[in-house]
């Protein structure tokens, strides 16, 4: 065979090799590149958009967390508030009731002196009567002698 011949047919089934690789084989492996850069595509879209989800959720959930830590101070602020309120007014009870108890005892004190007066007064009206019995060297009738040893009493 010639050369020149081998050459031209070798030329010519290259160029049907062409012609059906560009017809047959070359559009699916087209497709398919571009079917693969489209998911690429979208993967890249959904990563910097999932990218976006996250920071926009970390801004909530900080914004969550500052509102909680401003709520949780304030109700802290109340409650230390409150307690102190409840003391003072623990301490404002306490001193009403130390006072009731002071007067109280103030009063019993003064009745128990009185008390203790007048049991003075009559003892020593009863001594004051024996020693003038004692004196007279006779018995005194307290029945009869009431209105005198009444004024001993009051004098005493």
């Amino acid at each position: 065979m010639n050369i020149n011949a081998s050459l031209f047919l070798q030329a010519v089934v290259f160029a049907i090799l062409v012609w059906f690789t560009m017809k047959y084989v070359w559009p699916p492996i087209a497709k398919a590149l571009d079917e693969r850069a489209q998911k690429i595509a979208d993967g890249l879209a959904a990563a910097d958009k999932a990218k976006s989800e996250l920071s926009s959720a970390n801004q909530r959930v900080e914004a969550e967390l500052a509102a909680s830590r401003n709520e949780t101070a304030a109700r802290l602020a109340d409650a230390e508030r409150r307690a102190t309120l409840i003391i003072e007014e623990a301490k404002a009870k306490a001193a009403d009731e130390g006072n009731k108890i002071v007067a109280n005892a103030k009063a019993e004190a003064e009745q128990q002196a009185v008390k203790a007066r007048e049991s003075l007064r009559e003892q020593v009206a009863a001594l004051a009567v024996k020693g003038a019995e004692q004196i007279l060297r006779k018995e005194v009738n307290a029945g009869v002698h009431a209105d005198l040893l009444s004024r001993l009493k009051t004098e005493l």
